[in-house]
C-alpha cells in the first residue's frame, strides 16, 4: 500500500506519527505488528479496519493446531458452559489479568505473551457478535482471592469487569462459595459448547494444550459434572453480591 502510494518510509512515517526508521523495522519483520501501528496505515490509506482485521486473522491462524477444532466449535456454539474452578475463565479476563497469568509462564518471551494475549481478548469478540451465544461461567470463589497486594489494582479491575459481564444478558456467573468446600469442580476446568444443531462438545486445558472432547459418553460425563458444580454455584445476584465484598477492602 506504501509503494502504490508512492510514499517513502520517511513520508509515509510522518503521516502515521512513526520514524522512518520504525517502519522500516516493522516492514522488515524486526518488530511485530500490533494493531495500534495497524490502525493507524488503515487510516493513512483510507482500508477501512483491512490491516487491523487482517492480524486478527493471523492471530486466529497462529493458534496451535490442537486448538483450532475447539475454537471453531466455540464460534459457533448457541450455548457456552465453562467451569473454572483456579482463574476467571478465559473469555471474561481484562487485558491486564490475562498478560499477569499468561507471563507466569517463565518458558515464554515477551513477544509471545503479548501474541497469547492478543489472541486471547480476540476471542472474546463471540461475545459481542449480532447472535452472541449464552455463556453461563462458573468459578470458585477462590478465584476470586487468587492475589497479592501488588495484583491488587490488576484484579480489582478484573473483579468490577466480571461484575459488568454478569450484568449482560447474555452472561451468567455463577461462584461457588467456600463454605460448600470441597467439589467435583476442583479436578479440572472444562469447556462445553452447544451447536446449531443441539450436539455438545467439550474441551478439557491442562498444562500442556488441551483436548477436545467429542465422544458421547464423556460429553455426558462432562455434563454430569456441570450439573453437579452448577447444583451449588449460587444464582448471579448472589454471585455478584460476593465479589463486590472481595473487592470492597481494596477499593475503599
Amino acid at each position: 500500500m506504501r509503494g502504490i502510494h508512492r510514499l517513502s518510509q520517511e513520508e509515509y512515517g510522518k503521516r502515521a506519527n512513526y520514524s522512518a526508521s520504525m517502519v522500516s523495522a516493522m516492514e522488515l519483520g524486526q518488530r511485530p505488528l500490533d494493531e495500534v501501528y495497524l490502525a493507524r496505515a488503515d487510516k493513512v490509506f483510507g482500508t477501512g479496519d483491512l490491516f487491523v482485521s487482517l492480524l486478527k486473522l493471523a492471530a486466529r491462524d497462529g493458534e496451535p493446531t490442537w486448538f483450532r477444532p475447539w475454537l471453531e466449535a466455540e464460534r459457533a456454539a448457541t450455548q457456552l458452559r465453562c467451569l473454572e474452578p483456579m482463574l476467571i475463565p478465559g473469555l471474561l479476563q481484562t487485558e491486564d489479568y490475562a498478560r499477569a497469568v499468561i507471563r507466569g509462564d517463565v518458558t515464554l518471551n515477551a513477544d509471545e505473551v503479548e501474541a497469547l494475549v492478543a489472541a486471547r481478548l480476540a476471542r472474546q469478540a463471540i461475545l459481542d457478535q449480532e447472535h452472541p451465544p449464552q455463556l453461563t461461567a462458573v468459578l470458585d470463589e477462590s478465584a476470586l482471592h487468587r492475589f497479592t497486594e501488588d495484583q491488587a489494582t490488576v484484579m480489582t479491575g478484573q473483579l468490577a469487569h466480571l461484575i459488568q459481564a454478569a450484568k449482560r444478558p447474555n452472561v451468567s456467573v455463577h461462584v461457588i462459595p467456600a463454605k460448600v468446600g470441597l467439589h467435583v469442580g476442583l479436578e479440572g476446568s472444562f469447556v462445553l459448547a452447544r451447536s446449531d444443531d443441539g450436539g455438545w462438545v467439550g474441551f478439557m486445558d491442562n498444562q500442556l494444550g488441551g483436548t477436545v472432547v467429542d465422544r458421547t459418553e464423556e460429553v455426558e460425563a462432562l455434563l454430569a459434572r456441570w450439573e453437579s458444580v452448577r447444583n451449588v454455584a449460587l444464582p448471579t445476584w448472589q454471585s455478584i453480591e460476593l465479589i463486590e465484598d472481595v473487592m470492597r477492602p481494596w477499593t475503599t
